[in-house]
């Protein structure tokens, strides 16, 4: 009953004629009951209020004073058409200082109500408390269903101080309320001014990018795309709870979809933060007591904001046939190229089974095949039939498909290398059998390490295929299980900082939000197919030369096994799906996904330099693939503790140097050494043997070379990464892998030239061609459009327009020369022996 009569009494002595707008039901009504019941509260209590309404013009500035006793209501009125929107914006400022109270605002509309209190507190984290005496407000404007119509909006003024307190009103019309399309336009905005916008989206665009730029890295704001309804969320602690939105210091993008939007329009809504950590920016200082006000200087911010239309469907179709144009073409070149040798060897045989010149009753011979020819790798003489089969006699089943005696292995050995004293031979019986005498020779042949039956060397590497294939199904499941979760989560919430896309050249599809940076990785699938079709083809050719028991198959050249190129092209295949499953939201979290199968290739392909020529000693499958393990468990590591973490930084380092110290003594004893108990006392014997007592050379020159080079390098990239802590660790652990990769790479290429061998015409090309592509490709991928290193604002500093058919950027380049690259390195590995397929393997160096 005293809530009823306060209302009685007021809308009867000072609602005036207007009064029937106030008491329309809905919202706007009951918040203003609210509000009436707080104030009139008074009256029963004794105290008489005034109540004074006043009314007011748009772009005059209102001087006045208010007190608990008192309360102002301004009354104002606009035209409001249904074709065009004007936007209405409130100023206030306080005069008085040291308030008891703050003075309330309340802003009643026909659809809505804003209210707000000046001094503005503003809260940052940890609760500190920033005031504001300076506050602008856009009011919300809902549409208009009439062609044309006046709406009354009224501004209610009161407090509950008892002292005087001065203010200033003004209520102003904002000029370029709406957007227009490539059309730049400049505002001021601070946490207390926020500023919003509206678009509509002219007739044949679905699709636009809104960018705002500014000159100020700090303060920190946040730009938000909304639908039009009201209330409009634009303040610092409110502005995350609808649309889309994202941080920005400099550059800020968010494509928009018609889609999304039924009313084909929607506001773009900037605000300035009270606080720059969610922007990198400095943590200020935590106050000594927690109700004490902040100082916040002055946190105003000049920015532009531009809408421009995004591609259209045409370019999307023209995107995805150039880059399925691309890796068909590279099918084509390789099936002419196949097309071709085949002739090429066609002709070759029938001219060496058919001389030109004279026929075989003519020369007395019998004709031998081309393929019982070939160049001696140490002299590059041309090796008789007689040689070959004299080298082929079998006098010892021991080892398989390799029936030959190792006397006469010795014998050609003696015969090739005159300058060789016959002492360095071992001429005991047991030379025949024991693998500690014959790994561990001064001069060392491909036919010493390649005794094994080639049956169990075969089911072995295919060991690498199968466990690669069951890693990647279990691998790949779940990380795209993770993926789809993370767009969901970015397409419900709006919180565009989720991911760190170049948002200047991201392109939508559907519910991918870059659609491009996924596009882009097919290559590395499609030529990774590629790859394992070119392995199987040699496989084939091979096995059926195996099974015609062909000579060059049986004892020449470097053992064939397919098992480790298989697991490449698979390795290759899986780094694209996983590399598109990453740039579906890229983000600090899931950058493993992206980087553990570069691990993988890095780690076979050395693997197989190795395998070439040591196939009986390179590791099993189960053994790489643990130490594989081993260092994702490491990137993993150093990705969630390393950043700035020295005691990991001491660990890491140290495991680093006594890995690198194993392996290299692994390599250069050939595995005849054992890790035990008396490591320690047989290593201070060499070393007093071969270095105090006596200083003596290295038994194996060029191994001792190679590990001397590699220890250089790893100890320098520990030192570093002690010294630096890189904030990449994932991408400082492949930096590690890739130039032990290339150190382990040159040297085979400068060892296989000193040892008389030649490399073949399509191998050179290929060298030349594929080191062009990674020069190229590791330019654009330094370009650094985005970095998980920073927050998700400054990573948008580095964001970049597309540079590619208005549809991919650099980084897609990078994925586009990357998998040429990847691919064109895989077939030098497969193709840079060929040149010794005729050549005895007793004639072939091991190094």
């Amino acid at each position: 009953m005293l809530f009823r009569s306060c209302w009685k009494s007021r809308h009867k002595n000072s609602c005036g004629p207007a009064a029937d707008c106030w008491i329309r039901p809905g919202p706007a009504a009951l918040l203003w009951i609210c509000v009436t019941h707080f104030v009139c509260g008074g009256a029963a209590l004794g105290v008489t209020k005034n109540v004074v309404q006043k009314d007011a013009e748009f772009d005059v500035t209102y001087n006045d004073t208010v007190t608990s006793d008192n309360q102002t209501i301004y009354a104002f009125n606009q035209t409001v058409s249904r074709n065009k929107t004007e936007g209405v914006r409130v100023s206030v400022d306080v005069l008085s200082e040291g308030l008891e109270s703050p003075i309330l605002f309340v802003v009643r509309q026909k659809q809505a109500v804003l209210s707000f209190q000046v001094p503005l507190i503003l809260r940052g984290l940890y609760q500190r408390k920033y005031p504001y005496d300076h506050v602008g407000r856009t009011l919300c404007q809902p549409p208009s269903r009439a062609a044309s119509e006046t709406q009354y909006f009224y501004v209610d003024v009161s407090t509950l101080s008892s002292q005087g307190t001065n203010y200033q009103l003004r209520v102003s019309r904002v000029e370029s309320f709406t957007l227009l399309t490539d059309k730049k336009f400049s505002f001021t905005a601070s946490p207390s001014q926020p500023q919003y916008f509206k678009y509509v989206f002219r007739d044949g665009v679905d699709t636009v990018i809104v960018k705002v730029n500014s000159d100020m890295t700090f303060p920190c704001s946040v730009m938000s795309v909304q639908d039009i309804q009201c209330p409009v969320y634009d303040l610092d602690n409110n502005v995350a709870f609808i649309g889309m939105y994202q941080t920005m210091t400099k550059k800020g993008a968010i494509t928009v979809q018609r889609k999304d939007f039924p009313s084909n329009s929607f506001y773009v809504v900037v605000v300035v933060k009270t606080e720059d950590e969610a922007c990198g920016g400095p943590l200020r200082f935590y106050p000594l007591r927690p109700d004490e006000l902040m100082d916040a200087g002055n946190r105003s911010k000049r920015i532009d904001v531009v809408v421009t239309p995004a591609i259209d469907s045409k370019v999307y179709v023209m995107g995805m046939l150039f880059c399925l144009g691309i890796f068909f073409s590279i099918y084509l070149l390789t099936f002419i190229g196949a097309c071709l040798e085949k002739k090429r060897m066609k002709e070759t045989r029938e001219d060496y089974l058919n001389p030109a010149d004279m026929s075989p009753a003519e020369t007395g011979k019998t004709p031998v095949s081309p393929y019982e020819y070939g160049s001696i790798a140490d002299n590059g003489s041309t090796l008789s039939s007689e040689a070959i089969t004299d080298s082929a006699t079998s006098t010892d089943n021991n080892y398989g498909y390799m029936e030959r005696s190792l006397d006469s292995v010795g014998r050609s050995r003696r015969e090739s290398l005159s300058s060789v004293e016959e002492d360095d031979y071992d001429t005991l019986d047991d030379i025949n059998s024991d693998k500690n005498i014959v790994r561990t020779k001064k001069f060392l042949y491909v036919s010493d390490l390649s005794r094994k039956d080639k049956r169990v060397l075969s089911k072995k590497y295919q060991i690498y295929f199968w466990n690669i294939a069951t890693i990647a199904v279990f691998y790949a499941l779940p990380v795209i299980q993770l993926v789809i979760t993370y767009q969901t989560v970015v397409n419900v919430t709006g919180n565009q900082d989720i991911c760190y896309y170049n948002f200047l050249c991201a392109h939508p599809l559907g519910a991918l939000s870059a659609f491009n940076n996924i596009l882009s990785n097919v290559g590395y699938v499609m030529l990774g197919l590629l790859f394992l079709l070119i392995v199987l083809k040699r496989d084939i050719v091979h096995n059926r030369a195996l099974d015609r028991n062909d000579h060059n198959a049986l004892e020449c050249g470097i053992p064939k096994h397919f098992g480790l190129f298989y697991a490449m092209g698979t390795a290759l295949m899986m780094e694209g799906l996983l590399s598109a499953c990453y740039h579906v939201c890229p983000n600090y979290t899931n950058f493993q996904f992206d980087t553990s199968f570069m691990y993988m290739i890095a780690g076979l392909c050395m693997l197989k330099l190795y395998q070439k020529r040591h196939p009986d000693i390179n590791a099993s499958a189960y053994t790489a693939y643990a130490c594989l393990a081993a260092v994702i468990f490491f990137s993993v590591l150093g990705v969630v503790f390393g950043r700035g973490n020295t005691v990991f930084w001491i660990v890491f380092s140290v495991i680093h140097i006594l890995a690198t110290l194993l392996l290299s003594t692994q390599l250069y004893y050939m595995g005849r050494w054992r890790l035990d108990s008396g490591i320690m006392r047989r290593m201070v014997h060499v070393i007093y043997t071969d270095f105090i007592r006596q200083c003596s050379t290295p038994m194996y020159i060029d191994r001792m070379v190679l590990l001397v080079m590699g220890n250089i390098v790893n100890w320098s990239l520990a030192a570093y990464g002690l010294l630096e802590r890189p904030n990449d660790f994932a991408s400082y652990l492949l930096a590690i892998a890739i130039c032990n990769l290339l150190l382990y790479f040159a040297f085979y290429i400068i060892m296989k030239l000193r040892s008389g061998e030649r490399i073949q015409c399509l191998a050179l090309v290929l060298i030349l061609f594929t080191a062009v592509v990674w020069g190229f490709a590791l330019f654009f991928f330094f370009q650094g459009l985005s970095t998980w290193q920073k927050t998700p604002a400054e990573s948008r500093e580095h964001n970049r327009d597309c540079i590619l058919l208005s549809f991919f950027d650099d980084h897609d380049i990078w994925h586009f020369l990357s998998s040429i690259a990847m691919f064109g390195s895989f077939l030098i590995l497969l193709t840079m022996d060929d040149d010794v397929d005729h050549v005895p393997r007793d004639k072939i160096f091991v190094f």
